[in-house]
């Protein structure tokens, strides 16, 4: 059964998909795409991602997810850095990077014609279907941001022909357990497909869903209404997302039968415990956490089960997954100490990142690998993520983890983002400092919001100042962009945290 999509009013059948990248693959191949090559792709949420993701099967190619919101030479960098050989980009988003694009790269233009380019639908139609040797698939190469410098790409190995079937059993039972996909399941996506987690949900969806129903962008009526009209039985989401839902009036979330929802998938940031009790509430034992990322892939879920038991908690190992704690002498830290998280996921085949062997080999240490992660694991193995190293705040000799704020934060009514970060104290060493980003027409203060946090935090965990930002930045990958407004700060000192 080949899965259908539906986006809008639009509706594509399985086998229609299936034709369509095959025939991507065979244009692709045309164009001198070879295995092991890299397409780019700047598109917003779009049907041709489909395209793109059987073709990469089909071809053994990688394609590089670009976020749209990206300037000139943020995409240079990225066309540059992943050695692209063909971009597929929207066609009202090329103009404004046309100069960034060397001059002998193939563009295809999505949605209509662009200067420059070849109109894509037009040129697929043309295109015989891929005839050539069969090779390994492949999926996208994201680029992750780093605490420091360019974001690197991460480049995971093919799997080996002899060994797929296998090593593919392998990888559905952790994509059953932390995406709850299965044969049959009906999937709805919301998030940007430039990130990986939702570009690695769907390329898993295109393979089992019997449909999957992608949207624009994320709405929170919307993706109620779309469960409600599709039956929808697994939905990713993310905690942001999991806040606007809750903001909705009573009477909306009332509106809509969600009955079928039987698993809520979601990765990325760690989801404060009163907004999953919340969702639990609301939803029922469905809500399930991750703790992933594009170089190790699923590590860990957590159960609604498990959210009951131990609240805050990103669960337990998948099937093989390894996790170590360890000191900054690389030693096992005992239950409840906490230190930086070191993963493998052997479900996955081993990554390097583009380019940067060197920045591959310093996060490994005996085979797993660390992303720079603080957290423990409880004496029945279950993990803990308190923040980034590089994010974590001492104040007065206290550490304190923003994330925790955060959480807290963002569930303030009115607030649509937030970030919160040290700056410098003369007496205490750093300070804490918030930043948030208002929904349109709300009014924040920031007394008001201070003596919020006051009743549900303790007292050294409160920001002295808030700061209202329209619109906070967002790095190269798309995520808040915190190192750069901590920088703001720091600038002309000789220690920088």
């Amino acid at each position: 059964m080949a899965t259908d999509l539906w986006y809008q009013d639009m509706h594509r059948s399985g086998e229609d998909l299936l034709a369509r990248g095959a025939r991507l693959a065979g244009g692709l191949r045309a164009l001198g795409v070879q295995e092991g090559d890299v397409i780019a792709v700047l598109l917003r949420n779009d049907p041709v991602y489909a395209d793109v993701v059987h073709a990469c099967r089909i071809a053994g190619c990688y394609y590089c997810p670009i976020n749209w919101h990206f300037t000139a030479e943020e995409v240079r960098f990225l066309l540059g850095d992943s050695g692209a050989r063909v971009l597929l980009a929207q066609d009202d988003l090329l103009p404004a990077v046309r100069d960034a694009v060397p001059a002998a790269m193939p563009v295809l233009s999505v949605g209509g014609p662009a200067a420059g380019a070849t109109e894509y639908e037009a040129w697929l139609a043309q295109q015989p279907a891929y005839d050539g040797p069969r090779v390994a698939p492949r999926g996208h190469m994201a680029y992750t941001s780093g605490t420091t410098g360019r974001p690197k790409g991460v480049v995971r190995q093919a799997l080996p022909l002899d060994g797929l079937e296998q090593q593919l059993a392998r990888m559905r039972s952790v994509v059953r357990q932390t995406y709850g996909l299965e044969p049959g399941c009906r999937a709805l996506m919301s998030a940007p497909l430039y990130h990986s987690a939702p570009g690695s949900f769907i390329q898993n969806a295109l393979q089992m869903a019997e449909r999957l129903v992608l949207t624009p962008r994320f709405d929170a009526e919307q993706v109620l209404a779309l469960v409600e009209k599709h039956r929808i039985d697994v939905l990713y989401l993310v905690p942001i997302m999991y806040v606007r839902l809750l903001k909705l009036p009573p009477e909306v979330r009332a509106r809509y039968d969600l009955s079928s929802i039987r698993f809520v998938a979601s990765t990325g940031s760690p989801c404060a415990p009163e907004v999953k009790r919340a969702m639990l509430e609301w939803l029922g034992p469905v809500i399930h956490e991750t703790y992933a990322s594009s170089e190790a892939g699923m590590i860990t879920v957590a159960t609604p089960a498990d959210a009951a038991a131990r609240p805050g908690t990103a669960g337990r190992p998948v099937d093989d997954a390894q996790l170590r704690i360890l000191d900054e002498h690389g030693r096992e830290c005992a239950p409840g100490e906490i230190g930086l998280v070191y993963v493998r996921q052997p479900a996955y085949p081993d990554f390097t990142y583009r380019n940067n062997e060197a920045a591959r080999a310093a996060i490994d240490r005996d085979g797993l690998v660390t992303l720079g992660d603080m957290g423990y694991v409880d004496a029945d193995g279950y993990l803990f993520i308190c923040d980034r190293a590089s994010d974590m705040v001492i104040s007065g000799g206290v550490n304190i983890y923003p994330a925790e704020i955060e959480h807290e934060l963002v569930r303030y009514p009115g607030v649509a983002d937030c970030v919160v970060f040290g700056i410098p104290d003369a007496e205490y060493g750093e300070r804490l400092l918030a930043m948030v980003q208002p929904m349109p027409g709300a009014e924040l203060r920031e007394a008001e919001v201070i003596d919020w946090l006051r009743q549900r935090l303790s007292g050294f965990k409160v920001p002295r100042s808030i700061v209202v930002e329209a619109q906070l930045p967002r790095d190269e990958t798309g995520k808040l962009a915190k190192r750069r407004l901590r920088d703001r700060y720091w600038e002309g000192r000789q220690r920088r945290v």
